[in-house]
């Protein structure tokens, strides 16, 4: 049987967290599968796994920085749960890379011709996209194109 696709494994993954009566769990899967119906509605067909991990990204993202409003805001508890659905959210995407491996994409795509910091990030982020931070990464390719 081939592996589940990761809609699969989130509804599989929701049917368990609802047995086991884990109600962030619940809820954090549940908000997310409606985002991806949402998205299945917006394009007319079923979402890929590359489609899903976009989501991923941007649901992760959106949840870090909800979590560091709540932290400016001394609302502690909110920031946490954030952190949580996060944390939930993030072992659907792929390990992370580390700064030494994206440095060797850089590198990389530089060597294959790319000259301005638009052309290295084009060439690197279909490799680094869900796996190393977007801004970390722009950062990383200035200092490259500079040194």
């Amino acid at each position: 049987m081939p592996d589940p696709t990761l809609v699969e494994q989130l509804r599989a993954d929701l049917m368990q967290a609802r047995k086991d009566r884990d109600k962030l769990r619940t809820t954090t899967l549940t908000t997310f599968l409606a985002e991806i119906k949402n998205k299945e509605i917006d394009q007319g067909g079923p979402v890929s796994d590359e489609d899903v991990r976009g989501l991923l990204v941007t649901a992760i993202k959106r949840r870090r920085e909800a979590a560091e409003q709540m932290r400016a805001g001394n609302r502690a508890e909110l920031a946490e749960k954030e952190e949580q659905e996060g944390g939930m959210l993030q072992a659907y995407l792929p390990p992370a890379l580390g700064e030494d491996e994206v440095r060797g994409f850089i590198a990389e795509a530089i060597a294959g011709g790319a000259k301005d910091v638009g052309g290295v990030m084009k060439a690197v982020m279909p490799r680094a996209k869900g796996r190393f931070d977007g801004k970390e990464l722009n950062r990383l390719v200035r200092e490259a194109l500079a040194g």
